[in-house]
């Protein structure tokens, strides 16, 4: 077993996301650990040419390229649409540089998107005041999560803006094994009114319990009433491919190996076979279609916390509106900052090493700016306030 792994599954798993902010599911990542972190450059400005699958391509492609390099063995992460975070034992440091290097590379190559990419030991972080403590978040019994808090995160991301503990691009040429990442499904349309990107941090560095008080307020008003539901529905995303993703995907392979063109065939035919199985419902030995769609939608990792809370739902405008007014009350109490982005559609980046094992892996953004819009808001509210 990896030093990673050994660690990691001993951290406390959680099953109800109510209980977030239980800091007994939290335990301290050891001090010699490291905490790799990436970002997509202007992903406001790409997703507003309409290249939001390749934004979310380039910051899953981390997460894919780190489980492919470690062998499947289980790691804490997080996405976060335009980025991702992730944090390893000092026994997988270095190839955790070489791997982080390598996707800078392929997401400038491939999708003409630069990557920003530090790998930060978590001591640094401490000796800044900051922590980083996780937890394990079980979304359906082959799905789990990690979630960050202490306040490492939030400094890893602004160090990492400032180009502190940066890895450089890998030589051209040099590609991670993105193997099982995907973009098939197509865009999920709103069933309530809106798909709601939110993301809330707390105003200073500690998360006292007027935020931490406020976070429980926000999961209870979209904890599963009416007004706000998951994006995907329960039976699973609708049968339509999002033939669009066939380029992005087709990027993906190994250059050099197929010319482009061959790629792009190789995997519409593969889609179009696949989408005659999704939509005859044949069962193909242990793949059973029915349950694999209904997966997707329990595996879906549409709300998460890393030193602040994050969530992609698809809710009414009363709803939105309630959210609001409340969040608006705790930044008049100076208790915490917001983003919020309301769009009609919500994408799936997924990551599935094998389609017929249930524990693939599907991350949930809004369609028209998602996280990346909600974190601008923010920031121009914080220009704002200052």
């Amino acid at each position: 077993m990896r030093a990673t792994e050994e660690f990691y599954s001993r951290v406390p798993l959680f099953e109800r996301f109510d209980s977030l902010m239980d800091q007994g599911h939290y335990v301290p990542l050891p001090d010699d650990w490291w905490i790799g972190i990436t970002d997509v450059v202007a992903s406001s400005e790409a997703i507003g040419q309409g290249r939001y699958k390749m934004v979310n391509m380039a910051g899953a492609s981390i997460i894919a390229a780190m489980a492919n390099a470690l062998d499947h063995s289980p790691f804490p992460y997080a996405f976060g649409g335009d980025g991702a975070t992730f944090a390893v034992a000092p026994t997988e440091a270095s190839l955790a540089r070489n791997v982080l290097a390598a996707t800078t590379t392929f997401s400038r190559d491939e999708f003409d998107l630069p990557l920003r990419a530090a790998l930060i030991p978590v001591a640094a972080l401490r000796a800044q005041g900051r922590d980083v403590r996780i937890a394990r978040f079980a979304t359906s019994p082959h799905a789990r999560y990690a979630m960050f808090a202490g306040g490492g995160i939030a400094f890893a991301e602004q160090a990492l803006k400032r180009g502190e503990f940066a890895v450089p691009a890998a030589a051209p040429g040099t590609r991670p094994d993105l193997s099982g990442l995907s973009c098939r499904w197509q865009q999920m349309v709103a069933r309530h009114g809106f798909i709601l990107s939110l993301i809330v941090v707390p105003r200073g560095d500690e998360q006292d319990d007027a935020f931490q008080a406020l976070i429980t307020d926000i999961l209870a008003m979209t904890g599963g009433g009416a007004d706000a539901a998951r994006p995907i529905p329960d039976e699973g995303p609708a049968l339509r491919w999002a033939t669009d993703g066939i380029g992005v995907e087709a990027r993906i392979g190994a250059p050099g190996r197929m010319p482009m063109p061959l790629r792009h065939l190789k995997i519409a035919v593969h889609w179009a076979g696949a989408a005659l199985v999704f939509w005859l419902g044949l069962r193909l030995g242990r793949f059973d279609p029915a349950r694999y769609r209904r997966e997707v939608a329990e595996n879906a990792d549409f709300r998460k916390y890393d030193d602040g809370l994050r969530m992609t739902l698809d809710g009414t405008a009363s709803i939105a509106d309630r959210l609001e007014a409340r969040l608006e009350a705790a930044v008049a109490d100076r208790v915490a900052e917001y983003g919020l982005h309301r769009q009609q559609g919500a994408v799936v980046t997924c990551f599935v090493p094998s389609a017929v094992d249930s524990d693939h892996v599907h991350f949930v953004d809004g369609a028209s700016g998602g996280y990346a819009a909600a974190a601008l808001r923010l920031k121009q509210r914080r220009a704002v306030a200052s």
